[in-house]
């Protein structure tokens, strides 16, 4: 199981308008610090944390941030409808279109995915595979 997530950030600002843009409507509670950004799912009583948490951070070694060539954070939605809102709020508060909401012919037929840059270049991905909406093929 994946316990949490990070990403670099130069500026921690216009990271906080992208990440907050979209995060906290998948259920993310927020925290800022000294030491950057906090995304964490509420925990569930009675069950341990519900994982992973994502954190955007300056870098430890002071040198610039830089995206993962390859690396990729997906965050689920509940609707391809979601997919399509957030995916605009998330451009609109500085993020970069990188593929948008739609089917892809390589995966599964309910697989619905957009793809974003932050403001760091890091690759986001928003994504729902809801057996309650339509597929590719219907």
């Amino acid at each position: 199981m994946i316990a949490y997530v990070t990403v670099g950030a130069d500026d921690i600002a216009g990271a906080k308008r992208f990440y907050s843009a979209f995060l906290p409507a998948l259920g993310y509670l927020s925290d800022e610090g000294p030491e950057g950004l906090s995304y964490v799912l509420p925990p569930i009583p009675g069950q341990s944390a519900a994982l992973p948490d994502f954190y955007v951070k300056p870098t430890f070694d002071g040198g610039p941030a830089s995206a993962g060539n390859g690396a990729m954070t997906a965050f689920q939605a509940t609707t391809q409808q979601q997919v399509r809102d957030l995916h605009a709020a998330a451009r609109a508060a500085g993020g970069a279109d990188d593929g948008a909401p739609g089917f892809r012919a390589a995966y599964g037929p309910r697989f619905y995915v957009g793809y974003l840059r932050d403001p760091q270049g890091n690759k986001i991905a928003l994504f729902s595979s809801n057996p309650e909406e339509p597929g590719r093929d219907d």
